[in-house]
Parts: C-alpha cells; structure tokens; sequence
C-alpha cells in the first residue's frame, strides 16, 4: 500500500510504502507542482484518557463489548490509532462490569485489541472535597485498596496501564509502590495533597499528573499549592486538556513552558457524552449540560467541567497557538509522549515502525483529519 503527504516533523513531501502492519520504505518525492495539495502525515494519535462517546460512558452497567468497539473504531475519525478507555469513579461493581467487557472487545476483536493500548481507571480513590473530586459522584470515592485494585485488574485481564488517584491518603505511599511494581503508572489526580504528600507519592513511583490545573478547588491559596507542587515536581509528566475550555491559553503557555515539552503529553478527556447535541443529559456520575459552546459541565453550574467533548487532534493544533511549539512537537505530545509513558506501540516514518498513521490538514486554527491508518489498513478515509 502507498500513499503521498507531507512529514510533520519536516515538512519534506515523501512517498510511504507499508506492507501488512509495517512500514517498508519512505522516500522524499518532488514537490507538487501547482500549489501544496499534499496533507500532513504522522504518527497515529494516542489518546490515554477517553471516557465514552456518543451517549455511552465506559463506566456504565450497560457497557457491552460491541458498545466498547463502536467507540473504538468512532476515534479511527479523530486521527487515533492507540486509546485507553478511561473508568472513572463508581461503585466496584460498575467498575468490574467495565473492565470485563473491555477485556471480552479486546479478545473478540483483532483491530479493537490493537487500538486499545491500556484502560485508565480514573478513581474510585479520590479526594472527598468538592473541587478536587471534580464531577466523579462523592457516595463512590474511597480509598485506595490493593485487594479491590487487584480484583478489577483480573477483571481487565491484566490491560489497567495508568491509574489516577489521589494522594492525600496515609497508605497511599504504599498503595502507589505496589501497584508501580506491578507494571501500571500511578498518576497525581483529583487530590488536594500537600507538597509533601505528593513528594512521597513520587518517591514511591508516580509519574503523572492527570489533567494537570484541573479537578482542584475554584479558589486555591497563592502559594504553595497542589499546582505549583506538581508543575515543579521534574519526575511527573503532566497530561493537560487543551480544548480551549479547561485551560486559558496563557496557563497552557506556562505549563508548557515550566514543565517542558518533553514532560507534557495531550489528552482529550473525551466524556461519555461527546458529540451529543447541545441539553441535558443524565450520566453515571449525575446529570450533565452540554453548552451550545462545547462545554460539558454539571447540571446548572457553567464552570464546573463534567469532561471534555473536543477530540485530541483540537489540542494537537491549539497547543501550538497557545504554547508557540511547532507542529512536530505537538504531534509528540500526543502520539509518541503518551505511547512512550505506557510503553505502547506508536506509528513512525522509518522502515520497520508501526503503520499507524493520521493524515490531516492544518486550516487557520483547526486540524482536519483526512484518513487514518491503523495496523496497516485505512480505518478512515482512503477507502
């Protein structure tokens, strides 16, 4: 199979050449004469936090695994080729249910086993405070139980890769060194731990902060703060939603710049109820409103944020307006950051790489997905 764009990392015009799931060769072609009809291509996009679409959450009762590969193959249209579905705070039953029928998608399915690079379980083991929980229901959090923790990753089949939790507990320092041990990344989240606390929760192996500047409290004291903590804290990678919504581009800048690029990675967030019309809607953690600007927030309060409803590629083109990084890093932060942090597989342009691949177009302020390929066959586009 072979097919013309233009590198994202280069901007040189090539030729790609894959054979099954892998890439054969790329070689550099002449520029198209009478003006740049090529579209960009790069690494297929790995979104590590998707909570549903469409009116299905993944933490749901009525999750079946045909629902699980429907959402799998709807995220083929936004450029991403690796997905960890994300459960978020429920009772352990809802959550086992999910994790099960994860795990049976994966087995029944080649294309959805290949897509699915990990499942992030967001909670149980939250903050009670309102502001840090965020939208995850306050009769679900608990604290953290290595026990349960096992229970759901027999559940999943052993797929669980990134769990967020707070840190606040007093056996969390031990919770986050076991579960570290057993091959999963502990991330920061939802928590209004002390600096100290999130100290420990590093030393013992956490090496994320999810949503980094989101799930705190409205009013937070100037400094220090759970923020601050974390944005200088060099050991974490910090996840950050830029869909316009979560973070005012001047925050985004700043994170981006205290942190480095190299130590942030692009997720989506993406809510169960994402690409639904604008109303209100009944979801798993209470009802939700979707503004006619996008936003998801809790029912009748504007400013509390219920997830996001913008694919990754949205913050793919609006990290680099708003943090002034080029387009090569904008695509590691959401492909090649988020498969390194996992160790999942990730496309590349070299013979030998991964044929997953997301061709898109960049006009004014938005990215266009015009095909996506995934295990070396278009999933989107290109038919």
């Amino acid at each position: 199979m072979q097919f013309t764009a233009r590198r994202f990392d280069n901007g040189t015009p090539v030729e790609v050449e894959t054979d099954r799931n892998r890439v054969v060769h790329v070689r550099p072609i002449a520029e198209p004469a009478g003006g740049d009809t090529l579209p960009w291509v790069a690494p297929g996009f790995v979104d590590v936090q998707v909570n549903g679409y469409a009116g299905q959450e993944f933490s749901s009762p009525d999750l079946t695994p045909d629902k699980v590969a429907t959402i799998i193959r709807k995220h083929f249209e936004f450029g991403v080729t690796g997905i960890c579905p994300t459960l978020t705070t429920q009772s352990f039953a809802v959550m086992q249910h999910g994790m099960r029928q994860i795990a049976l998608a994966c087995e029944q399915s080649a294309d959805v086993a290949a897509a699915m690079v990990g499942i992030h379980q967001e909670g149980p083991y939250f903050a009670e405070e309102d502001g840090p929980r965020g939208a995850h229901p306050l009769e679900h959090v608990r604290a953290p139980d290595w026990d349960e923790f096992q229970r759901l990753q027999a559940a999943a089949g052993g797929r669980i890769k990134i769990l967020t939790m707070s840190v606040h507990f007093a056996n969390a320092p031990e919770f986050i060194a076991r579960v570290t041990a057993s091959g999963v990344v502990v991330a920061v989240g939802h928590t209004g731990a002390t600096g100290e606390q999130i100290r420990a929760a590093v030393d013992a192996g956490a090496q994320l902060s999810t949503h980094l500047g989101n799930g705190a409290h409205r009013m937070l004291r100037r400094h220090p703060n759970y923020i601050w903590d974390q944005l200088a804290e060099d050991r974490l990678v910090a996840s950050l939603i830029v869909d316009g919504h979560h973070l005012p581009p001047e925050v985004v800048k700043s994170m981006v710049r205290a942190k480095t690029p190299s130590r942030v990675i692009l997720v989506s967030d993406v809510s169960g109820w994402a690409g639904m019309p604008p109303g209100r809607y009944a979801s798993m953690g209470g009802e939700i409103d979707i503004l006619a600007d996008g936003r998801l927030c809790i029912a009748g309060q504007d400013q509390l944020l219920a997830g996001a409803s913008a694919p990754i590629g949205v913050s793919v083109a609006n990290v680099m307006r708003f943090a002034g990084v080029d387009l090569a890093t904008a695509v590691d932060m959401a492909a090649m950051g988020p498969a390194r942090l996992i160790g999942a597989r990730c496309g590349g342009l070299r013979p030998g790489d991964p044929a997953d691949f997301v061709l898109f177009r960049l006009a004014g302020e938005a990215l266009n997905v015009v095909a996506t390929m995934a295990q070396g066959e278009w999933r989107f586009g290109m038919q």
